[in-house]
């Protein structure tokens, strides 16, 4: 006699289709069964290009879809990624100084970006019958963004435990890895990495210049790989 099928737990994942959220949304569909994927557009430059992404990632996994747009964010973001200020590139930023890391996060700061985007995440979960929200965080950028940090991801289950009626909790795969880390998992796990979008800005490719793609270009490079042969087939997927 066959076997039961054992039933997999439910998620949401956050998906903007940069690196942490698209490795994390390449486990999770392994671990769970993935009832929504979201992105959010909150009008910042790489909305387009994070759209375009998230959707292709998504169809290869079967997984459903959903961009959320919250572009009244700009009612109140100072962001440079809201385009209310210059973008860091190139020789103004130093990934290896923590000092000059501080400096850059704080153009590039959203005001409680990641503590809407988990309740509303949260509030789908629990309609959908979700056990688990899933967001990409990492360890090496939760020293300048602590909205990174295990320890929020900790203090957000506190207050789901009173504001979901379903327990919805948030867990993270890659909380506690450096880029480098999840790059190696995201090649054990398939993840084509030509074909997610890790930079703030909305090109033909990725710019290679601004802080999140200088960060991807080091971890991609310590695992031996040519940061310049990927950046030549990014940006190549299918329009909406």
């Amino acid at each position: 006699m066959e076997a039961k099928k054992q039933k997999r737990d439910k998620a949401v994942v956050l998906l903007s289709s940069g690196l942490d959220s698209t490795v994390n949304l390449a486990i999770s569909a392994k671990e769970f069964d993935v009832v929504l994927a979201m992105t959010f557009d909150y009008g910042q430059m790489a909305a387009p290009k994070e759209i375009l992404a998230s959707r292709n990632l998504c169809d290869s996994l079967c997984i459903h879809h959903q961009v959320i747009d919250i572009k009244w964010f700009s009612d109140f973001s100072q962001s440079a990624l809201n385009r209310k200020q210059s973008l860091p590139l190139d020789e103004q930023l130093d990934i290896a100084n923590h000092d000059s890391s501080v400096s850059s996060a704080r153009r590039v700061w959203v005001p409680n970006r990641n503590g809407i985007f988990l309740n509303i995440a949260a509030g789908y979960a629990e309609g959908l019958g979700a056990r688990f929200v899933i967001p990409g965080f990492n360890k090496e950028e939760a020293s300048t963004f602590p909205d990174n940090s295990q320890s929020f991801i900790e203090s957000l289950n506190e207050a789901f435990a009173y504001s979901t009626e379903g327990r919805v909790k948030v867990i993270c795969f890659t909380t506690e890895m450096e880029k480098t880390e999840i790059v190696k998992v995201g090649l054990e796990k398939g993840v084509d990495l030509s074909q997610i979008w890790p930079c703030y800005q909305s090109l033909r490719n990725w710019c290679g210049s601004c802080e999140s793609c200088l960060r991807f270009k080091r971890a991609v490079e310590a695992n031996g790989l040519d940061f310049s042969e990927l950046k030549s087939k990014s940006g190549d997927f299918n329009e909406i």
